[in-house]
């Protein structure tokens, strides 16, 4: 069976993740439009890097989405098409909408710009896919909430139009985004790109009672209270039941075991969440879903590899999402592995190689020493290295490279060096021995 390789589509919250994407394997990214996007407070992309970010994306025969999928109120609609002017001039290949009225707006001013459907807009049907391809859009971002006999389903009932499912990142407690913790926490609405993610607080529990008017009281033993480090001295009420009493944090998905059976279905692209996370997370995902979608499309059996190396990836450890209700055996080791994982550190950046004298040139960030193993992971490939011996910038043996800002060199066998400075230098550890 020929399988179409779907699309791999990366996060870029700077120029530098989007570099880093590209050079491991994405065939597209997206990021945020200023003051419209659901990453408002951690977007690095001005209107200017906008442009350099679509420029060099084209250049490489890569695609560049300009992510414009906030659920708008009033004070945005009237700046909203003069804002967004400038980004279609520098002809981004779709914009990620949400809001059914700016939609209305940009398909009436500008006709020809294609247009993705964000999947802050909840597509849970077929009917749904359908009513929005007759509203001209060219591809709609199926909510995480479906499950692979679902997004199968959509795809039998809607053959001609392109679709794209999440397979990597961070989840909302809430439906795709709905939520109302931060606004009523720290009066910042999600849907305005201002998320503060109270669900990731690290809430504390403290005992109270009720009163005869029912007020919670603290320090008594019946009732529960939660306090977040963020909001010292306010106590919220947390109700128990039967069942026992529940906070919000998710963990991530991971849907690389599912790459093969999303490309036979034919979706067209899968998506890695995570713009706001750091760049070596960006190139380490993209790498391994690169290899995941190389493989399917040339008939290799899946690398169970690929879920230990993402365990170091993730604080909150990982799901499945929806995709399946019942986990197989042979996966239920994976439920709860970020106990045992192994965890990754990036020790340095590298900065150049010496192919004469086989020296890698490091700029540290974290410590290392001579004897430690670690990874060398380039976009041409990833090597394993017991280190030797480390030179300082002056050339000195040095038995431990101090720590971050410094530059060493290190010996190492690269066999292709090109694009080394996208490369990483990494240790990895069990949480068990650290």
């Amino acid at each position: 069976m020929i399988i179409k390789s779907p699309e791999l589509l990366s996060p870029a919250g700077s120029l530098k993740r989007m570099r880093r994407a590209f050079a491991y394997g994405a065939d597209a990214v997206y990021a945020g439009q200023p003051r419209y996007s659901l990453r408002a407070r951690n977007n690095e992309f001005s209107h200017e890097k906008l442009v350099i970010g679509i420029n060099e994306a084209h250049a490489q025969g890569k695609l560049f989405f300009v992510a414009s999928n906030i659920i708008a109120q009033n004070n945005k609609i009237n700046t909203y098409l003069e804002d967004l002017a400038p980004v279609i001039e520098a002809r981004p290949d779709a914009l990620i909408m949400a809001d059914p009225g700016l939609i209305m707006m940009v398909r009436e001013r500008w006709p020809d710009q294609p247009v993705h459907l964000s999947v802050q807009s909840n597509v849970m049907n077929y009917a749904a896919v359908k009513f929005w391809q007759t509203m001209g859009l060219e591809r709609v971002i199926l909510s995480r909430e479906l499950s692979l006999k679902e997004i199968q389903a959509i795809r039998e009932y809607c053959p001609d139009i392109e679709l794209e499912v999440f397979v990597h990142g961070a989840l909302c407690m809430a439906h795709s985004g709905r939520c109302l913790l931060s606004g009523y926490f720290n009066h910042r609405d999600p849907n305005q790109g201002a998320c503060t993610n109270a669900c990731r607080w690290n809430y504390e529990v403290k005992e109270g009672t009720e009163d005869e008017w029912g007020n919670a009281h603290l320090e008594t033993r019946t009732a529960l209270f939660e306090q977040a480090p963020q909001r010292e001295g306010e106590l919220n009420i947390m109700e128990e039941d039967e069942h026992g009493t529940y906070l919000f944090n998710s963990k991530d998905l991971r849907a690389i075991q599912h790459v093969e059976a999303l490309a036979q279905m034919g979706i067209d692209c899968l998506k890695i969440e995570g713009r706001t996370k750091s760049d070596f997370y960006v190139a380490r995902v993209t790498q391994l879903y690169r290899k995941a979608i190389d493989d399917a499309t040339a008939g290799k059996p899946f690398d169970r590899s690929l879920m230990d190396t993402l365990e170091g990836l993730s604080l909150r450890g990982y799901t499945e999402g929806f995709y399946r209700r019942h986990v197989p055996e042979e996966y239920q080791s994976y439920k709860d592995r970020n106990e045992t994982g192994i965890k990754q550190q990036v020790v340095g950046e590298l900065l150049d190689y010496d192919s004469s004298k086989q020296l890698l040139k490091v700029l540290v960030k974290n410590q290392f020493s001579v004897g430690d193993t670690l990874e060398i992971m380039l976009p041409t490939g990833n090597y394993r290295t017991t280190l030797e011996a480390i030179d300082s910038a002056e050339g000195h043996s040095i038995q431990r490279a101090p720590g971050s800002g410094h530059v060493v060199c290190i010996p190492a066998n690269i066999q292709d060096a090109n694009q080394l400075e996208h490369g990483y230098l990494i240790r990895h550890w069990s949480e068990l021995q650290s």
